[in-house]
């Protein structure tokens, strides 16, 4: 199905390679995102999740990363526990635009569910519109620089 691919896209205030470090490095991760076991790299799997009270890890997003081409292109597998083991792919494109980055996110591969896949989709995508959001939000405090006022 074509019709079950995510597409989002969003414009930000900073350059493509600051973007960069918050989809791949564990600690920019955990303030938009969700917290990570180890910085995202090529080839390797992944696994973004919580530590619970018990300090144990609680997985939520785990795959593989496939393509790295840093700062414009990163891709993985990205499976959760409600695809049954459907794996599907989630793409980030970077690009500068305009002084920022314009980023592109493709997520593929829902659509494997058929009947089933409506629900999730549509969960997926206030997921996306809501992480991208919060992505926004981080990287305005990232570019707002601090006046140095140690002169007065």
């Amino acid at each position: 199905m074509t019709d079950a691919t995510i597409t989002k896209t969003a414009f930000f205030a900073v350059g493509p390679e600051t973007v960069w470090k918050y989809l791949t490095n564990k600690e920019k991760l955990a303030e938009w995102f969700h917290g990570a076991e180890t910085d995202l790299a090529e080839g390797e799997g992944y696994s973004l999740g919580e530590i619970k009270d018990d300090c144990s890890w609680n997985k939520i997003i785990w795959g593989t990363v496939q393509h790295w081409e840093p700062p414009v292109k990163l891709q993985y597998t990205f499976n959760i526990t409600p695809l049954n083991g459907i794996i599907t792919t989630v793409t980030w494109t970077l690009a500068e635009s305009h002084g920022g980055t314009l980023l592109t996110l493709k997520h593929e591969g829902v659509g494997a569910l058929g009947d089933d896949a409506l629900g999730l989709l549509m969960a997926l995508d206030d997921g996306w519109d809501e992480h991208i959001g919060r992505l926004r939000n981080t990287l305005k405090d990232e570019n707002q620089a601090t006046p140095d006022c140690s002169e007065h």
